[in-house]
């Protein structure tokens, strides 16, 4: 069996950073959903001993930070799809810097959701007026997110 040379162009570890990426993406998205839920989970629990009916109000944050797990789950897709036998140096550090967009933006993002979300829920549960407000700080934490996810996209696609 004849194994094809590979150039400098082409190295052999080329698809492990395809691979890195992917990973990348979906482990940093993971977390930072994972973290913002936690945190404002927390929040839940704790305003719903006193204003029990409340909880499915307060499910917004928890669902904004899932979401954010989904990005790096597109990315990760996207990025394993295009492993094949010869890849170029160029194309695997343009998917890690896509894996790595998606996951750190959506770590960021899942930690403000997070933070903002604990104290929000607390905050809305005292004062009902504050439920708008903190849905649009919601908004701006999870398209922290979004831009990684648009950065990504736009890196895998080059």
């Amino acid at each position: 069996m004849h194994i094809p040379e590979l150039s400098l162009d082409e190295p052999h570890f080329a698809s492990f950073f395809c691979i890195l990426g992917a990973v990348c993406a979906i482990v940093f998205s993971t977390l930072g959903a994972a973290y913002g839920t936690a945190k404002a989970s927390v929040g839940i629990c704790s305003m719903s001993i006193k204003h029990p009916r409340l909880i499915m109000k307060a499910i917004v944050p928890v669902v904004m930070a899932g979401i954010i797990a989904i990005y790096g789950l597109v990315i990760a897709v996207l990025l394993a799809g295009t492993l094949g036998k010869r890849y170029s140096a160029y194309k695997g550090f343009l998917n890690l810097s896509a894996g790595l967009a998606v996951g750190v933006s959506g770590m960021g993002a899942g930690i403000a959701i997070g933070v903002v979300g604990e104290a929000g829920v607390r905050a809305s549960a005292q004062q009902p007026k504050l439920f708008v407000a903190i849905i649009l700080i919601l908004i701006f934490a999870e398209v922290l997110g979004l831009y990684g996810l648009i950065v990504a996209i736009y890196l895998f696609s080059k």
